[in-house]
């Protein structure tokens, strides 16, 4: 049930899921790499090639064939080698890698709507058939490689083959092909929820509420606090005073009583006007 799902799981953060950075990083890494050794031609190398200078060899790849030497940049290609572009192997080879540099693009398009990091819950269905297809891309790529690899030595040519060198489109192949197998692989993941949901960064909304509950710690108990009571019983004291004037209300001081005047009248100074 969808609804009982979204109930019981929530995610962390609204972050794209690592998986997804993990696969749109690697996934464009060995599509790069899969074009570079599907158009170079250095798929092997020949050397000490009779009745030729120490320093030239002939780079071969699928789609071209050229001559260089070592005391040079410069390169001479679109050399002409009908027996060489006869094996089955390079027919193969060229179908294969051409279909997976398709692919990945499939894959990559169809993985990103599914990957949006601005919405709520990413479409892991449809985040993950684009990983399918990214992982079959490296398939693709890791066919040919791997073949080609395996009869290096036995491939014909009309050039005499004295030494055979692995080239670096073989290399490159071999990179770019387990780049994309992993991104296909760790994106596909995303299907299923499994590891507790961490693979998607989700948590099960009980537990988050656990966690939540734990990380506060027991609720404290209300401290109880003595209230010292206010009691009007004098305490024993030495000196003598009388009970009633503990009553008086002493808050506010007693206004002074005008000083009484003198009871003799009699002047005997010299009278003022004033006073006639």
């Amino acid at each position: 049930m969808p609804g009982r799902n979204a109930q019981e799981w929530m995610r962390l953060s609204l972050r794209t899921p690592g998986i997804f950075i993990f696969g749109l990083v690697l996934a464009p890494c060995g599509w790069v790499l899969n074009l570079t050794a599907t158009v170079a031609p250095n798929w092997r190398t020949l050397d000490d090639i009779p009745n030729t200078p120490s320093n030239e060899f002939i780079e071969q790849g699928i789609w071209d064939i050229c001559r260089s030497v070592t005391t040079s940049t410069s390169s001479t290609c679109n050399l002409e080698d009908s027996v060489y572009f006869g094996n089955q192997i390079i027919e193969v080879a060229r179908g294969l890698m051409v279909a997976s540099l398709v692919v990945t693009l499939l894959g990559l398009a169809v993985a990103i709507p599914g990957i949006r990091c601005w919405k709520e819950r990413p479409n892991w269905v449809i985040a993950g058939l684009g990983g399918i297809l990214i992982f079959i891309s490296g398939v693709l790529t890791i066919i040919p490689i791997a073949w080609y690899t395996n009869i290096l030595d036995d491939i014909t040519t009309v050039t005499p083959i004295v030494t055979v060198e692995v080239g670096y489109c073989i290399v490159l192949g071999y990179i770019g092909g387990i780049f994309e197998v992993l991104a296909g692989f760790v994106m596909f993941v995303g299907i299923c929820r499994c590891c507790g949901g961490k693979n998607r960064g989700e948590v099960r909304v009980t537990e988050n509420v656990r966690s939540r509950f734990s990380a506060r710690g027991p609720t404290p108990q209300p401290r109880r606090v003595d209230v010292p009571t206010l009691s009007r019983s004098p305490a024993p004291s030495s000196v003598p005073y009388i009970r009633d004037t503990l009553d008086d209300d002493i808050s506010f001081p007693r206004a002074k009583s005008p000083a009484a005047r003198s009871a003799n009248t009699s002047y005997s100074g010299r009278p003022y006007d004033a006073d006639l």
